[in-house]
């Protein structure tokens, strides 16, 4: 099976900054689509951006112009910028690859707290 691990998160004040990384354990042109999804307490996890092996993107409407996926698929490897944070973006945040024939794996986790 695939290994996903995120790194990066944190405590920040609102209107602070933080970069996520999630390195998936494979070869290149196995993993298609690597994500990111988030769930906040009490509420259902959601996607927050999501990234094809060929570049295609896709953004909650709650972070457009605030966050940025980027992808290096030399290291299978995804990142998230995120900017101007607000304190609802508070929540683990989970990185998902997945692969050409359908398997998806899930990483731990990576906590992102959002708090004056």
């Amino acid at each position: 099976q695939v290994q996903v691990v995120e790194s990066g998160g944190g405590l920040v004040q609102p209107g602070g900054s933080l970069n996520l990384s999630c390195s998936a354990s494979s070869k290149i042109y196995s993993i298609d689509i690597m994500g990111w999804y988030r769930q906040a307490p009490g509420k259902e996890r959601e996607l927050v951006a999501s990234s094809t092996y060929s570049g295609a993107t896709n953004y909650a409407e709650s972070v457009k112009g605030r966050f940025t996926i980027s992808r290096d698929n030399t290291k299978n490897t995804i990142f998230l910028q995120m900017n101007t944070l607000k304190p609802e973006d508070t929540g683990v945040y989970y990185c998902r690859a997945q692969e050409w024939f359908g398997r998806n794996t899930w990483g731990q986790g990576t906590q992102v707290t959002v708090s004056s």
